[in-house]
């Protein structure tokens, strides 16, 4: 099993030939991940922690089942719940910055690793946009469908417009939807391995259709007190490669940012609405910090 598509892995980074409007790519490579190293725990940690992880998925199975005959607030703390304990099992520590939304919205993220699909429904519970292929997964295909996720062919580019229509459907429904714009993993860190089209603004076309706002959430992985891709899901690296990483470190969190709501007005501009919303995500360095080191010396 390789790194993919959006929502739930990497595409392999083919340079601008693998660019296109379903399979964005980024340069990162192996060479953005940190040098290998020995584990940080024992194999007996490295051991409980996957088997704890596996029962977690099981655990979420049943979960999925109850969660139509759950009031709605009962099934989104549930949910929520499942998601922080599947992170702890992993040993990864999740720090939340801001309130999250408590309605529905369109929640738009930076993708970095598997794992950002678990510390956003940590923070806020919705439905995934993920590729087609993640419905055929052992175990995490199935839980994936059973919680309402909406599959993107990407074989075929003329689904776009239908698969917009479903998000616009689930958010006038009252439920939030997570998507990941990038439409790709990449590393965080190295800006010239970014995915040069930035957020692709289709799925904005859903929140301005729904009347529904944005959401837009920052992600980021540090591991011994550090910033780090030790996490990342890059290139045609296996998911089991990357998972191992996370499994064999002591010290990782992941940080989600919560920004301010952004509320599209009828008929908005998707893409500028995308660039809005990029812009919140990762922001432009702040020229106050220029001033506040001549302060300093």
């Amino acid at each position: 099993m390789t790194a993919a598509v959006p929502g739930l892995g990497a595409d392999p980074c083919a340079g601008a030939a693998g660019e296109g409007l379903w399979r964005p790519a980024s340069g990162c490579g192996p060479d953005c991940l940190p040098p290998h190293a020995a584990p940080d725990v024992s194999w007996l940690r490295r051991a409980g922690r996957l088997l704890g992880v596996l029962g977690m998925l099981l655990a979420g199975t049943g979960l999925v089942a109850l969660l139509p005959v759950l009031p709605a607030a009962r099934g989104r703390a549930a949910l929520r719940g499942w998601a922080r304990w599947t992170l702890r099992t992993l040993g990864v520590r999740l720090l939340v910055r801001g309130r999250a939304p408590r309605g529905r919205a369109l929640l738009v993220a930076n993708h970095v690793s598997w794992l950002d699909v678990l510390a956003v429904l940590a923070v806020s519970p919705a439905r995934m946009l993920a590729k087609r292929e993640v419905r055929s997964w052992p175990l995490v295909g199935a839980l994936a469908a059973a919680a309402g996720t909406v599959f993107v062919d990407r074989s075929r580019p003329r689904d776009l417009p239908a698969t917009v229509a479903r998000v616009a459907g689930a958010l006038r429904s009252g439920r939030s939807v997570a998507v990941f714009p990038e439409g790709t993993t990449w590393c965080g860190a190295a800006t010239d391995c970014r995915p040069s089209r930035g957020f692709r603004p289709a799925m904005f076309e859903a929140a301005v259709a729904a009347g529904a706002p944005v959401v837009p959430l920052s992600l980021g992985y540090r591991y011994a007190g550090d910033p780090s891709t030790l996490p990342a899901f890059l290139g045609e690296e296996t998911l089991w490669a990357s998972m191992r990483r996370v499994l064999a470190a002591r010290d990782l969190t992941v940080s989600v940012t919560v920004s301010a709501a952004l509320h599209p007005a009828e008929g908005a501009d998707r893409r500028a609405l995308a660039r809005i919303a990029e812009a919140a995500v990762r922001p432009a360095p702040r020229p106050v910090l220029a001033t506040q080191l001549d302060l300093a010396a």
